[in-house]
Parts: C-alpha cells; structure tokens; sequence
C-alpha cells in the first residue's frame, strides 16, 4: 500500500529509513513496552521480514511526514501469528519516534491502514493488542473505534513467565463498525 493522508505519506522502505528508524528502535522510551530495544542490525532484518507480507497487501510500512520528510515510524498491518488468541486473524500496529507522540499521526495513520484492510482487503475484522499498561497505545484504539472486551485479555505467548509485559489487551473492530476518517487521498 502506498496512499497519503493529510499531513502523512505511508509508503514502502526506502534505504534512508534505516538509521532513523534504527535510532527510534534504540529509544528506551520508545520501547519501553518491548521485551528489548533492537539494534540496527535487528533493525535491518525486521525492515526486510515485515516488508516481504507486500503480496499479501499487509506489512508494517514507514510512514513519513509529508511537511518534513522526517521518518514518522511505522504503521501497519500483519497475520496474527497462530499463538495468539486472536488467530487466524489481522493485527494492527504502530511504533512512532518520540519527536511526533501526541500529534495524532498514529490515529492518522492507522486509520489508513484500516481502510484499506476492510475496502481493498475485505476483512471482516482487525485487531490490535497491547500490554496492559501502554495507555497512549490503547488511546489510539479506542479513538480508532476499536472495542475492548476485558473476557478477552491474554497473557503473551512468547515472554517468560512473570515477564512484566506478560497481560496483553486485545481490542477489536468489525468492518460494520468501521467509521472511515476523512483527510485521505
């Protein structure tokens, strides 16, 4: 998918995005509800692993700000891996650079993204999950209309045992209750 929004551009990875998105990956606080901050080589991979899901019309794409030019982060969508509760399923997902918290730009983006999954895609339904306590991330979820069912909280399948991250929230949204945002074009 490549599209803009009114104040953003959500394209494929380009070699410039490498060291600023390597620097967010690096940012502590950005990372803060991650297992691990990533390094530029973890960086490097999971650029090339998230841009091969392009056949299926899903990935996690760079999102720049189109004023700037500026690397926003990343916004998109991925196959809910089979451990999950949500499986078989789609997920949404962000991960924005520190300097554009608080400006919309995640709602901006992801709600992009949800139009094309439930207009181009035809899905019935995307989900976003968290850890509990990541508030800004579950503030985009319920602006985007998503809904939230506490019966379907989970524990992450892949983090040890006691792991603070551990009690993950999982928020839905129908296609029937998907309400597009304008500024697209």
């Amino acid at each position: 998918m490549r599209t803009e929004t009114e104040r953003l551009i959500l394209r494929p990875w380009e070699r410039r995005d490498l060291e600023p998105f390597a620097a967010l990956n690096a940012d502590p606080e950005v990372m803060q509800f991650f297992p691990a901050q990533f390094t530029r080589e973890e960086t490097a991979a999971y650029i090339e692993r998230v841009a091969t899901l392009t056949d299926q019309g899903l990935g996690f794409q760079a999102v720049e700000e189109k004023v700037s030019g500026d690397l926003v982060g990343v916004v998109g969508m991925a196959p809910v891996k089979p451990e999950f509760p949500s499986s078989p399923g789609v997920e949404i997902g962000w991960r924005l650079a520190k300097a554009f918290w608080g400006k919309g730009y995640a709602s901006e983006a992801a709600a992009a993204w949800l139009h094309w999954g439930f207009e181009e895609l035809n899905l019935d339904e995307i989900v976003a999950f968290t850890f509990s306590g990541n508030l800004p991330s579950r503030r985009v979820m319920e602006r985007l209309g998503m809904s939230y069912d506490p019966a379907d909280d989970f524990e992450h399948p892949s983090l040890a045992e006691g792991h603070r991250l551990k009690p993950h929230v999982l928020y839905r949204l129908k296609r029937a209750d998907f309400r597009p945002r304008a500024g697209r074009s």
